[in-house]
């Protein structure tokens, strides 16, 4: 393992951990020992790490990350990071201590992306654009590789096409409705009133106020949906389809059941999880440097502040992401 100084200099970090499911409050701040890189890892230190809808779920029991760390509780929850590279393994040669770097940590059964210190696979790990500071961009891997892969493998987006974003102002939606949009779509997002301007300052064609307005009345022939709220959502905007048309559902809870349903009526449907993958985020990384894509940071929270972060992130309506800052005070 070659590392630097620093990494030598003391063995504590602080971590946020759960030893039991339930709601926020069974979060806390504790202290542990450094981990040391395995032969092909990068040990980083954090400066951001970000939260997603996943981690509420799985802090609450739900889901399928929560049945597989069940029996492996305490648990430091947390799939995205980025910071500064501290020490490597022996066969990585791709990274150095002093890289700047971010990725998909640790996903599904490990986590621990709320942490000081964090130990990835460098085969996971993309370096961060200079336009992003390590905070922001510790929100970035799970939501923008969700909407990447949704738009792209699933549902195979392409120029000139038609698509309907759910939820376009939040997390997955927001990176989902750039990207589209690079990728020369006609966009159309649904949101709150108050997020129109939001959306309209990316350039989304259309935006739809899902309060006031039922997309079956809006929409018709589309060639991809990707949906990102589940349940009577989805359902609804299969007649929103062409009949040659693919809706993506990311919600796991609430797939089977859009999928059945979109075989009721000779329609396509699928669900999805998102996997690490550094290409595309190296893809991504690309088009944030060129200006094309750009991060919204909600809000940022302190490690401290992890319960509060978790009850705004539980209760939705978040605008893009929320960060976690978790560079030592």
């Amino acid at each position: 393992m070659e590392n630097t100084a620093e990494s030598k200099a003391g063995n504590a970090m602080r971590h946020v951990v759960y030893d039991r499911f339930g709601d926020a409050d069974v979060l806390r701040v504790e202290s542990a020992t450094i981990p040391e890189p395995g032969a092909d890892e990068v040990l980083f230190r954090v400066s951001g790490a970000g939260l997603n809808p996943i981690d509420w779920k799985t802090r609450k029991g739900l889901g399928f990350v929560a049945k597989q760390i069940g029996d492996h509780l305490p648990w430091t929850p947390g799939f995205d990071a980025a910071g500064e590279v501290i020490a490597v393994g022996s066969d990585v040669t791709t990274l150095v201590p002093g890289d700047r770097v971010m990725g998909m940590v640790g996903f599904p059964a490990s986590g621990g992306g709320y942490s000081e210190y964090v130990v990835a696979r460098a085969d996971e790990l993309a370096i961060v654009p200079e336009e992003l500071d390590l905070v922001t961009a510790g929100a970035l891997p799970l939501a923008a590789l969700t909407a990447w892969q949704a738009l792209f493998e699933v549902a195979e987006l392409e120029a000139g096409q038609k698509v309907l974003i759910h939820a376009g102002a939040g997390g997955v939606g927001h990176f989902a409705v750039q990207f589209a949009l690079e990728r020369g779509a006609h966009v159309i997002a649904t949101a709150s009133a108050g997020n129109r301007d939001f959306l309209a300052a990316f350039g989304v064609h259309e935006v739809i106020d899902y309060h006031t307005t039922d997309v079956v009345d809006e929409c018709y022939g589309l060639d991809v949906v990707l949906d990102l709220v589940g349940g009577e959502a989805g359902k609804r905007s299969l007649h929103t389809l062409s009949e040659h048309g693919v809706l993506v559902t990311i919600p796991t809870v609430t797939a089977d059941e859009i999928i059945t349903a979109a075989e009721a009526l000779g329609l396509r449907a699928h669900g999805m999880t998102v996997r690490p993958d550094v290409f595309h985020l190296e893809e991504i990384a690309e088009l944030i440097e060129d200006g094309d894509v750009r991060v919204h940071i909600d809000e940022t929270f302190t490690l401290d502040q992890v319960a509060e972060a978790h009850r705004l992130l539980e209760g939705g309506h978040v605008r893009g992401k929320l960060a976690l800052d978790c560079r030592t005070r």
